[in-house]
């Protein structure tokens, strides 16, 4: 019964892993394109990525783990710089810049790492639980 609460636990933890690890990714991604422009004249830039989570029934354990609802593109308005003489601007002058604001994706970042190592200690302890059940069945 013990084994089988830490299995569980291990288990919740590493969907835990898997969803901050996603999140990691796609911060990683928006902030690899923060700069990027259009390929075309008055083309849009890349647009900023998003993650949503949910909680799902793992039926298997009995419990909730969360899991990544969907990754959706962020709808605000892309940043405009004055730049004529650039391949992407438009008619007016105009370059679109993605609406990657870099402060926000480093405080994501800095979230989902926290999570992530939350999620890291949940395994730790839950292996060392193991290891003392298994040593006190030696014993």
């Amino acid at each position: 019964m013990m084994n089988d609460a830490l299995g569980a636990t291990l288990k919740i933890a590493t969907a835990g892993l898997q969803a901050q690890s996603t999140r990691l990714r796609v911060v990683a991604e928006n902030l690899a394109n923060a700069d990027s422009t259009a390929v075309t004249k008055g083309g849009d830039p890349y647009r900023r990525k998003t993650v949503s989570f949910d909680s799902a029934m793992d039926r298997a354990l009995g419990a909730e783990v969360v899991k990544v609802k969907q990754i959706g593109r962020d709808r605000s308005d892309f940043r405009l710089d004055y730049d004529p003489s650039h391949p992407a601007a438009d008619d007016k002058g105009y370059v679109k810049r993605p609406n990657v604001q870099t402060l926000i994706e480093m405080m994501d970042m800095r979230e989902a790492g926290r999570s992530f190592e939350a999620s890291m200690n949940v395994i730790e302890q839950s292996r060392a639980m193991m290891n003392r059940v298994v040593d006190l069945l030696r014993g």
